[in-house]
């Protein structure tokens, strides 16, 4: 696969718009989204035409696009937060399936992923970054039905990602989770196996069956639990 830069690269924007009052899990700080400084405000600071317009911003760190830091799952005291996270994680080649014909509120088995990789015809290498496209953003992206219709893993489902080994996945949802589940056990085997996860992506149904590389880098945030992230997939032909 040719990095990107080498050869002909088509670059995928895989990262929810962020803007006031978006769709975040429920109980998340709310995305707020202001105008600071207007062009109009700033004319005349400067001993020439010059004048600046700025916004003010205040999210969740796990309210866009975002990935959890190993801290945010897990209470130890040498949980690593985002900003001591290895860079390596957060790139890689990798591939897509498609989960959509998983009902909302139903659960994805370990059999449903053999199905959805055998689908989509794609090798899922040890070591590779693994895309889940459920059809929630395209369904129900920017409504309330976002947060809670969509299907999520079970527990042989996230032994199922072990066993690939995978590197990182990610999902287009608020979680990995099913809705309606009190025990959470994709997390929980993200605490075990130390494995972490994007949620809130976007667009994934053109990526479903191909080879890509990804990134998702997270802002250097201090102690942080997760951060935003622009997430992106670079298609090489």
């Amino acid at each position: 696969m040719n990095p990107p830069g080498n050869g002909k690269t088509t670059v995928v924007d895989i990262s929810q718009p962020i803007y006031g009052g978006m769709p975040v899990y429920p109980g998340h700080l709310g995305t707020v989204v202001f105008e600071h400084h207007s062009h109009a405000d700033t004319l005349g600071k400067f001993e020439s035409d010059l004048s600046y317009a700025t916004k003010g911003i205040m999210l969740s760190d796990h309210g866009p696009t975002h990935v959890d830091s190993f801290s945010h799952f897990d209470p130890a005291d040498d949980a690593a937060p985002i900003d001591e996270m290895s860079l390596d994680l957060f790139y890689g080649e990798g591939t897509c399936i498609d989960i959509s014909s998983t009902a909302a509120q139903e659960y994805c088995s370990a059999e449903g992923m053999d199905a959805a990789l055998e689908a989509a015809g794609s090798e899922l290498n040890a070591g590779d970054v693994l895309l889940i496209h459920t059809g929630n953003f395209e369904k129900n992206g920017g409504t309330d039905d976002y947060l809670s219709q969509y299907p999520g893993l079970d527990e042989s489902a996230g032994e199922w990602l072990v066993e690939k080994k995978v590197k990182v996945f990610g999902i287009d949802t608020p979680s990995p989770d099913n809705p309606i589940s009190r025990t959470y056990p994709i997390h929980l085997m993200c605490r075990r196996e130390h494995l972490t996860h994007y949620e809130h992506l976007a667009n994934l149904k053109g990526l479903v069956g191909k080879r890509f590389m990804f990134v998702g880098m997270p802002l250097k945030v201090t102690g942080g639990h997760g951060s935003p992230v622009r997430a992106v997939a670079f298609l090489s032909e």
